[in-house]
C-alpha cells in the first residue's frame, strides 16, 4: 500500500511524459541531520529497485542513497521549512543482483525542497515529516549514461513529542528517475497536496 502511495505522490511531481520509462529506488533507515545550512541523509539502505535494465523488481541490500539539500530559506525545523534547492542527491549500487556497482545516479535538488510535517501523531506524541523534492542529474545503468529528472519523497521517524531537534532517523523513502527524454522546461512540480494521503497511510501503519 505505502509503495502505490508513493508512486501516486511522486506522479504529482513529475509530467506524464517523463514516466514513459522509469527506475524506481525504496530506501530505508539512516540518520537526516539538519542545521541551517542544510539538510544531511547518511547511511540509507537502498532496498529495492524497479525498471533498471529490465530486471523488474529487484530487492536486497543493493547498495546506498545520500543526500543534501542547499540552505534553510523558510519556516523551521519544528512545524516545516523550505530549503534551497542545490546541494547533492547519490545512489550508489553495490554489484549484487544484476545491479551495477557506482553510482547509478549523481545530481542535486533541482527545486526548492520541502520538510513538512505529515499531521500524524505517534507513539508519545511523536511527530512525523516528510521530505519532498525534485531532483535532476546523471542516471548510468552499467553502460550508459544519460541526463534524466526525477522526484523523491522520505518518510522520517522517531522525532519526539517536540518535533525535530536536529536530527532524526529515517524510516523509509522512494525516489524515481525518469529515463525517457527530458520533458520541456517548466513541468517539474512539488509533491503538494498529495501529501495528505501519505499522513493517512503512516497513520493507518504507526496504528498497526
Amino acid at each position: 500500500m505505502k509503495r502505490i502511495v508513493l508512486m501516486a505522490l511522486l506522479a504529482l511531481a513529475l509530467p506524464l511524459a517523463a514516466f514513459a520509462n522509469n527506475v524506481d529506488f525504496t530506501n530505508n533507515g539512516g540518520t537526516l541531520a539538519g542545521s541551517s545550512s542544510g539538510l544531511t541523509l547518511s547511511g540509507s539502505e537502498v532496498t529495492e529497485i524497479g525498471g533498471l535494465n529490465g530486471l523488474g523488481l529487484v530487492q536486497g541490500g543493493l547498495g546506498s542513497l545520500t543526500f543534501t539539500t542547499g540552505a534553510l530559506t523558510s519556516g523551521n525545523f519544528q512545524t516545516g521549512a523550505v530549503f534551497a534547492s542545490g546541494g547533492t542527491f547519490t545512489i550508489t549500487g553495490n554489484g549484487s543482483n544484476g545491479i551495477p556497482s557506482g553510482v547509478i545516479f549523481s545530481g542535486t535538488f533541482s527545486s526548492p525542497v520541502s520538510f513538512t510535517p505529515t499531521g500524524t501523531v505517534g507513539v508519545n506524541g511523536a511527530i512525523f515529516y516528510t521530505l519532498s523534492g525534485s531532483i535532476s542529474g546523471t542516471y548510468w545503468n552499467g553502460t550508459t549514461s544519460q541526463s534524466v529528472n526525477g522526484a523523491t519523497i522520505q518518510i522520517t521517524f522517531n522525532t519526539g513529542k517536540n518535533g525535530f531537534m536536529g536530527q532524526v532517523t529515517l524510516g523509509s523513502g522512494d525516489t524515481i528517475i525518469s529515463t525517457s527524454a527530458v520533458p520541456e522546461p517548466g513541468t517539474l512540480g512539488l509533491l503538494g497536496t498529495g501529501l495528505v494521503g501519505l499522513a493517512g497511510v503512516l497513520h493507518k501503519k504507526l496504528k498497526a
